[in-house]
């Protein structure tokens, strides 16, 4: 490997599958272009990289930004559902099954107003 070239990892996941490209880029390359030159938009033409976030080493990046040797791109999945979403409709469900306190949010105390 010579001076100019960086060793990078362009990395996608499914549910069902996972798939991990090594290959050398040259030096002031960026995300995008390493994600094009490695396939893995052929192999997955799903990606759409307008939309799809991208990442080196689970930290959030641009296309534009510029790679160092031995940078792990990931490209992201979008999220099927919000996570805040989701979790507050399963407080709102445990408020309604009694399981959470109506004022504070928190577990019951099945202890609470009885005499032990």
């Amino acid at each position: 490997m010579s001076a100019e070239q960086l060793l990078v990892e362009v990395v996608y996941a499914l549910p069902h599958k996972q798939t991990l490209l090594s290959l050398h880029v040259e030096e002031n390359s960026t995300l995008e272009q390493a994600i094009v030159a490695s396939g893995v938009l052929q192999l997955y033409p799903e990606i759409e990289l307008k939309k799809n976030k991208v990442g080196v080493w689970n930290k959030a990046a641009k296309l534009t930004d510029r790679l160092e040797d031995g940078d792990r791109i990931e490209i992201y999945r979008p999220l099927i559902a919000d996570p805040k979403e989701v979790r507050k409709r399963r407080a709102e469900k445990a408020k309604q099954e009694g399981r959470a306190d109506k004022v504070t949010g928190g577990r019951v105390n099945p202890l609470r107003g009885k005499n032990a």
